[in-house]
């Protein structure tokens, strides 16, 4: 099969290779697919860096989330079927960015029937993060307001559209005018462009000086230090991630005066902890999504051999919604 490979670390146009490899085994617990979708996430170029808390061995093939369709079972695996259609994580080192990759089974679910295998590979990590966020960690209520930053991209697209489905109203930030429309495609109710517009402001004028509910913050940096000047009263701020690189120190005493939350969410933890919510998580955006209330954004497919440039444009930061391999 062809796959691409990582066998020294560094940025994903260089270090991401196109090879010829061996059809993977699945061991026990594991199924084997093959790959019919695989989203570009941030992990994955972090991967490549070898900058994320995962660091697997090189060489390895990346793809940390994927759909695909199964062609074999390894040992004690139950519950599922040769031939069929499922999402969840892929087992890296051998992960999505492949023809065939493995998954472990404890993190494999049934894909959507009313989302294509590019929509159905996105709705896993992003979705699930969205979903363990907004709900279980940042407890959002019908008619809150959710501030969520990088509106436009994977992550921050997902807790767009789950917030308007909880029925709160949902403001997006984002970074220039191409971003602010897929926002508003994706049902924000006000759109803040960064570069021409204070955030902070905004969301004051917007709630009459209230603030914000629920803060979702996967950047981190200056815009988390910005987002404490506009969270309002018992509002809680979500740490999701550090997609700018730079990881905030917050002033305690600013909490403390101001009567909010600080929130953080590691979604990965839920997998080891409590299998069952995720797998509830599960369920419940299925179902959203056969009701048609929510689809994932997918803004490009592209092929194994453009993958590695998608990744390095994913990781700049250059992207909106999803950018998919799809294996076709």
């Amino acid at each position: 099969m062809q796959a691409l490979r990582v066998s020294e670390l560094g940025e994903p146009r260089d270090v991401l290779e196109l090879v010829e490899s061996p059809l993977p085994q699945p061991g026990p617990n594991q199924v084997l697919v093959r790959v019919a979708a695989a989203p570009v996430n941030f992990p994955d170029a972090l991967m490549c860096r070898g900058q994320y808390q995962v660091k697997p061995e090189t060489p390895f093939t990346p793809g940390v989330e994927l759909c695909g369709e199964i062609v074999e079972l390894g040992s004690g695996v139950g519950g599922f079927d040769t031939g069929e259609r499922v999402i969840g994580a892929g087992a890296v080192p051998t992960g999505g960015f492949a023809e065939y990759a493995l998954m472990d089974a404890a993190r494999t679910f049934p894909a959507p029937a009313a989302l294509s295998d590019a929509e159905a590979a996105s709705l896993f990590i992003g979705y699930q993060t969205g979903w363990f966020g907004l709900h279980r960690r940042g407890a959002l209520r019908e008619g809150e307001t959710l501030l969520v930053h990088a509106a436009s991209g994977g992550v921050g697209s997902a807790a767009v559209q789950l917030g308007k489905a909880a029925g709160a109203t949902v403001i997006g930030v984002v970074g220039g005018p191409e971003k602010a429309e897929v926002a508003r495609e994706l049902g924000a109710d006000v759109v803040i462009d960064r570069r021409s517009e204070d955030f902070v402001e905004v969301v004051k004028e917007t709630t009459g000086g209230r603030g914000a509910d629920v803060i979702y913050d996967p950047v981190g940096g200056e815009t988390y230090e910005r987002s404490t000047k506009c969270v309002a009263f018992e509002g809680r701020i979500l740490i999701i991630g550090f997609a700018s690189g730079k990881i905030p120190t917050p002033g305690l005493n600013h909490a403390l005066i101001k009567n909010y939350s600080i929130v953080g969410l590691h979604w990965g933890l839920y997998n080891e902890r409590d299998p069952a919510a995720v797998r509830e998580a599960h369920d419940d955006l299925s179902r959203m999504a056969d009701e048609g209330r929510l689809a994932p954004l997918v803004s490009q497919r592209v092929g194994l051999a453009e993958l590695a440039e998608a990744t390095q444009r994913v990781a700049d930061g250059h992207t909106v919604g999803r950018v998919v391999y799809a294996n076709s």
